[in-house]
């Protein structure tokens, strides 16, 4: 139900306020008002039994205090989320009897370079953790094994068959004194039933005299879902989700200006 309520005003002659109890703001428990000022207008009944008036306004001004709303509270708090979004770690991790391996992807990293921009200095990658069991649904995390996919080597899984295979060797030592004393070896094959696919890592250390050998098969739906986490984070891993948001019109008006000729527009024109 509306309210009406018409009171003098000094500056502008009469104010004109409504309000509606029933219709309150999602943000603010407070019922929504809004006041109009009329300057030297003269209201005439047409009716007794209605609540109509004829006016004839010569300054009509509408305002709104739509500000009064918001709390202060829920205001920091939408500029502070939109200021800086928290970090988010996500993983896909594969359980059986012998093993678990969990999957979690790593951001590239970015330089900066004397024009102000930014470039990329090393790409992301994906992180294999196998960890083997300890007991049933136990596993002895203290002794996981990791292994860095890059994402040339995604690449090489995303590609694999049924009945295909791939072997990665990685030495984390490689150019220092150390190099040849780590030695770790993933090896993809497919299953003999052609169920899916074994995860076999081979990791020898010579520094603390480990040989340890890590596998777990993994069936067709989980190494489906590997293969399209995959697909979907290997641009982000090279970092171009990055450049495409700053791409600008702009920018590239300016490109064309600076040299129309260029390498790139040659080729696209072809």
């Amino acid at each position: 139900m509306s309210n009406f309520s018409l009171s003098p005003s000094p500056t502008s002659g009469f104010s004109l306020n409504l309000q509606n109890p029933t219709k309150t703001s999602p943000y603010h428990h407070q019922p929504l008002s809004f006041s109009t000022s009329i300057n030297n207008t003269i209201f005439t009944p047409l009716n007794s039994h209605t609540k109509t008036f004829k006016a004839l306004p010569k300054n009509l001004s509408l305002t709104c205090r739509h500000s009064d709303y918001f709390e202060p509270q829920q205001q920091q708090q939408l500029q502070s989320h939109g200021a800086s979004s928290p970090k988010v770690f996500v993983g896909y991790s594969i359980y059986k009897g012998k093993a678990a391996l969990t999957v979690e992807p790593r951001s590239p990293e970015f330089a900066p370079i004397n024009s102000g921009a930014f470039k990329l200095s090393r790409e992301g990658m994906v992180m294999l953790q196998f960890a083997p069991a300890a007991g049933v649904r136990q596993y002895d995390w203290s002794r996981k094994q990791v292994f860095s996919l890059s994402v040339t080597e995604m690449g090489s899984i995303i590609s694999l068959g049924a009945k295909d295979s791939c072997e990665f060797f990685h030495d984390p030592n490689k150019g220092r004194s150390d190099e040849g004393k780590v030695r770790k070896v993933l090896k993809v094959e497919p299953l003999p039933d052609g169920s899916g696919h074994f995860f076999n890592l081979s990791v020898q250390n010579k520094l603390i005299n480990l040989d340890e050998n890590i596998y777990i098969p993994v069936t067709k739906a989980e190494f489906a879902v590997l293969v399209s986490a995959f697909n979907f984070v290997v641009p982000y891993l090279l970092g171009w989700h990055t450049a495409a948001n700053s791409f600008k019109p702009e920018d590239t008006s300016r490109s064309n200006n600076a040299n129309p000729r260029s390498g790139a527009e040659l080729e696209w024109n072809r």
